[in-house]
């Protein structure tokens, strides 16, 4: 059943109003029609509904919803991606195939090495069109929440947000001996609610100063193993580890 996502004020009483680009998508691409059934999530609330689609022109979508239905995509592992800016369409990648393995936030990280750079004048227009890849990921993989894209952050923004998460790892490829696993299991618990955040360096890595000021921070820095992985690669593969150990009790 195909999905989408409105805001609180377009909910009233037993009616949903469907506007914007989303009507062109599902007269013009889906080509659904009056009758037809749709999953509708209220992004103020995370709410799900069942509609049935009542009307159809060329500025809106009028459903009526037929039953709530508890939302089943979001655990209990709140995640957030501190990313360096990578070149080309990597952060796209990251975006797409993070928010389809529950990240909840990405934050778009300016590091010393950092290839990319994005100006002021830029950086709203990039910010709009991640949250958009971030919207149609969050829509395909039936999530209750659309992740999302913060303004891009230095170093020192990271330090001073260490204390709001219950763990913060710093993928390092000159660590060698504390590994992922060792930190996620002293922080595990069946009965816990996680917040977490990854730091990724860009295509450089990260520079020993920033790292010893992650570490001074709080942060825990972390091996991923013998081989050094791409940037968007990282992301990705710690993604996955952390929810298949944490998300609803882990194993």
């Amino acid at each position: 059943m195909r999905k989408f996502f409105v805001k609180s004020e377009q909910v009233n009483n037993d009616k949903i109003e469907i506007t914007d680009e989303d009507v062109n998508h599902i007269r013009n691409v889906l080509r659904l029609t009056k009758g037809e059934k749709i999953k509708i999530c209220d992004t103020g609330n995370s709410k799900n509904y069942i509609c049935e689609i009542n009307d159809i022109s060329k500025e809106e979508v009028i459903c009526n919803i037929i039953e709530e239905v508890s939302g089943e995509a979001e655990g209990n592992v709140i995640l957030h991606i501190y990313q360096g800016l990578p070149k080309a369409d990597k952060m796209e990648l990251i975006i797409q195939k993070g928010t389809e393995l529950g990240v909840s936030e990405f934050i778009p990280v300016n590091f010393k090495r950092s290839i990319v750079k994005i100006s002021e004048k830029d950086e709203k227009k990039k910010i709009d069109r991640w949250q958009k890849i971030a919207e149609v990921a969050a829509k395909q993989s039936g999530r209750d929440i659309i992740p999302t894209i913060r303004n891009i952050e230095n170093i020192k923004n990271i330090c001073n947000n260490i204390n709001e998460y219950d763990i913060v790892l710093v993928a390092y490829e000159l660590e060698e001996q504390n590994y992922i696993k060792n930190e996620l299991l002293k922080i595990k618990n069946n009965n816990t609610n996680y917040r977490i955040a990854i730091v990724i360096g860009p295509e450089g890595g990260i520079d020993e100063e920033e790292i010893n000021l992650l570490k001074s921070a709080g942060a825990k820095i972390i091996s991923l193993g013998k081989r050094i992985l791409r940037t968007e690669t990282v992301a990705l593969q710690v993604s996955s580890i952390i929810m298949y150990e944490l998300e609803n009790g882990g194993n």
